[in-house]
């Protein structure tokens, strides 16, 4: 039988890992989202696609609690992210 806190440090431990999980995948995302900002601006042809597919895997995590859900990103936010910052 194991103690309470060989449970309660495993918990933290897992916590630990859902977090770290979390914010590489935000990292990666935000790159992301910087680049398809980039060439908005430089009037080239980008996509969302892959800022989705993280996306939903960091929604997964979150379903599991403990961080936050993030929105999907459309062009279309892009596009009204990059004329709003240009005014």
């Amino acid at each position: 039988m194991t103690s309470v806190h060989e449970e309660i440090s495993a918990h933290s431990q897992k916590q630990h890992a859902h977090i770290q999980s979390f914010l590489t995948l935000e990292q990666k995302r935000e790159q992301l989202i910087e680049t398809a900002v980039a060439k908005c601006k430089q009037k080239k042809p980008f996509t969302t696609d892959e800022i989705n597919a993280i996306t939903s895997k960091m929604n997964e995590l979150a379903r599991g609690g403990i961080v936050p859900l993030r929105k999907h990103v459309t062009i279309q936010m892009v596009k009204e992210y990059v004329e709003r910052k240009q005014k």
